[in-house]
């Protein structure tokens, strides 16, 4: 079915062969790459891509299918467009085989039904390293023994003007009214602004709009090159004479920087990807990105009344720009993401605000909105970069061979980064086939149980000024929280690094925990903490059998599981109560998905995720012996940035500063 031999040719002669899974036509256009791991249907509906044929770097695709092409309030629910714009697809492995609640087909199907090409089996890795030294190049895709067909340049035509729609269309009846200008629109910008309580009158790229009524100016995103958007830019200058609030994205803040007299540029070969780092001009705040464009804003080409709102963190290149005194700002990525991270969604809250409330910097209204959204504002109460000058780190202790190995790299490479700062450091780590315990990792080791008594006696001959609780697991974490309880560390003046004690406490006390979860409106599953056998026999009466039985502060999933009955719950209880002083009775989730996020906070309130795993068991099975693959295999984009955006909710509300690790039970 998929064996027809179907080769990607390039303009500098290169030729990589692969197979068909998509429509059998050739095609032709400029080569791109994308880095998401999921977001393909969004990325292949997006209008930004028209005329361009997108390689995905991710090697396999289509393993959650396609959702069915439903409609909402005139746009499609899950399609970013109304079609797939792509001119074709390259992939390295396509999934035959697709798993997903909400899939209605495969992705083959659907481009065979778009009438898209698509190749599998082809290097990705080689072609995308070819892209980024040689830049972004034309190529096509053809059937090998039948008709060629020549090289086609997208920037030779205006896709601004293929993409935009052709008349005037109205969407809801709210409060606000708002411009629409439609470069090649997608579905998810104006589903953002419909939720903010807006009218949008959308309209085509070449438009007139300056004769309507209305608040505020949305220039959205859009394929090619901003030059051939002349009409639009005088439309925007026009505009600008009003001082009515304007927001564009991506294409929209080319043409705004077009309109306030500023140049634009093509990018060696664009940023395409789900994961590209802006910073905020001017602070420490830092913010992971969904991106697709080619061309880029000059940052020196930007008047005296015009400065650069973001910056990329990978090349310097401009990520956005504001006037100094209006209402006006715009930003080169996509804050309403799709496929990628919501992190920046709130920049449609400081569009709004900007048609509320007159005469607030930008700058001061992204704070208020970062703020705002914050359940409890986290202030980093720790030490200051050289302050630290000798430091005691936990190890993670007798483990079995094979067991908490991450443990093990964590605390080595914590113990790296410390001595190449010329900072002294003191390991306590009785394990001694361990990294960290070997020569030239720590400046001392002692191999002692990692117990309060011990620990206490190191610190005592010792004298460090910091430690570090973080690394050493389960372990050191319950150590440390005695050594705080004790006033340990407060009777040798020693500073805990990283995550404060109370929220390690917050953590492992299940009740406290849920409770964080509630004020920040996360779910969490139906559940009793309970301190004694009676307590968790009448908790399990209240929820129902089957429960699910946790010992908090616990090792590796200890004096945790089902129980079907009381008899069961009685034995699992009694042995829970001998590794913990608390144990948590739940609601069953047999069968649920079981999904894990590693999560990385830092002082400044920066978030990122390093990645997502997915047990291959169903919940229920401790992860220890359960096989995890990461990433995961049979999330969709929306659930992968929806799980995300909860675990980075949850780090920020309870005052990581470090990384930590977020579990989650999913319905299948």
């Amino acid at each position: 079915m998929y064996n027809k031999s179907l080769h990607l040719v390039l303009e500098d002669g290169t030729v990589f062969q692969g197979k068909s899974f998509g429509y059998e036509a050739p095609v032709a256009g400029e080569i791109v790459f994308s880095t998401g791991m999921v977001g393909y249907t969004e990325s292949l509906s997006d209008p930004s891509y028209l005329g361009q044929i997108l390689t995905l770097t991710y090697p396999l695709i289509g393993n959650y299918g396609v959702p069915k092409d439903e409609s909402h309030q005139g746009i499609s629910t899950f399609y970013e467009s109304e079609r797939i714009q792509a001119s074709g697809l390259i992939v390295s492995d396509f999934s035959f085989e697709y798993s997903h609640w909400n899939a209605a087909k495969s992705l083959g199907d659907w481009l065979k039904e778009n009438k898209v090409p698509a190749v599998y089996g082809i290097d990705t890795r080689e072609l995308t390293k070819l892209v980024r030294e040689k830049g972004t190049m034309l190529g096509k895709l053809v059937f090998p023994g039948e008709p060629d067909i020549p090289f086609v340049n997208p920037d030779d035509e205006n896709q601004v003007a293929k993409a935009s729609c052709k008349k005037t269309i109205v969407y809801g009846s709210g409060k606000h009214k708002v411009v629409l200008v439609d470069c090649g629109v997608k579905n998810n910008i104006i589903r953002c602004l419909l939720k903010r309580d807006t009218t949008i009158v959308r309209v085509p790229w070449d438009y007139d709009f300056n004769e309507m009524e209305f608040d505020g100016l949305f220039i959205s995103n859009g394929p090619g090159d901003p030059a051939f958007c002349t009409p639009t830019v005088n439309n925007i200058r026009k505009a600008m004479q009003t001082g009515k609030p304007i927001f564009g994205i991506c294409m929209g803040n080319q043409l705004l920087s077009l309109a306030g007299g500023a140049s634009t540029y093509k990018l060696k070969y664009g940023h395409r990807s789900c994961n590209q780092p802006v910073q905020l001009v001017g602070t420490q705040r830092a913010f992971v990105t969904s991106q697709n464009h080619g061309f880029a804003v000059d940052n020196n080409s930007l008047g005296a009344e015009w400065e650069p709102l973001f910056v990329n963190m990978n090349d310097g290149t401009n990520e956005g720009i504001r006037h100094k005194t209006n209402p006006w700002f715009s930003c080169q990525f996509h804050p309403e993401a799709s496929a990628g991270p919501t992190d920046t969604e709130f920049l449609f809250d400081v569009f709004i605000r900007t048609l509320e409330v007159k005469n607030i910097p930008i700058p001061k209204l992204i704070e208020d909105e970062l703020d705002a959204k914050s359940v409890l504002k986290q202030v980093y109460r720790g030490i200051e970069k050289g302050s630290v000058k000798k430091v005691l780190l936990l190890g993670s202790g007798a483990l079995k061979i094979g067991e908490a190995g991450e443990f093990d790299y964590s605390g080595s490479q914590a113990l790296k980064a410390l001595k190449e700062e010329g900072i002294e450091t003191v390991l306590v780590n009785p394990n001694i086939a361990t990294v960290q315990t070997s020569e030239g990792i720590a400046d001392k080791v002692y191999f002692l149980p990692v117990t309060p008594d011990f620990v206490e006696r190191v610190i005592e001959k010792e004298r460090p000024d910091s430690i570090f609780l973080s690394f050493g697991g389960q372990t050191a974490l319950n150590c440390g929280v005695a050594l705080y309880k004790n006033k340990i560390l407060e009777k040798y003046n020693v500073r805990v690094l990283g995550t404060p004690v109370q929220a390690i406490i917050d953590t492992e006390d299940r009740e406290i925990f849920n409770q964080k979860l509630s004020e920040i409106g996360v779910k969490y599953i139906q559940s009793e903490a309970v301190t004694s056998l009676k307590d968790a026999l009448r908790a399990a009466d209240k929820l129902g059998y089957p429960v699910i039985v946790r010992a908090a502060y616990a090792l590796g999933g200890l004096g945790s599981g089902f129980c079907d009955n009381e008899d069961e719950l009685e034995s699992l209880v009694t042995k829970a109560f001998n590794y913990s002083p608390q144990v948590l009775v739940e609601k069953s989730l047999k069968g649920w998905k079981e999904i894990e996020y590693e999560v990385v906070r830092d002082r400044y309130d920066n978030c990122i995720t390093v990645c997502n795993m997915e047990n291959f068991d169903p919940l229920g099975i401790h992860t220890g012996e359960s096989i995890v693959v990461a990433p995961s295999q049979t999330l969709s984009n929306s659930e992968y940035y929806k799980l995300r955006e909860l675990a980075i909710r949850i780090i920020r509300h309870i005052g990581i500063v470090g990384e930590c690790n977020v579990q989650y039970a999913f319905d299948p």
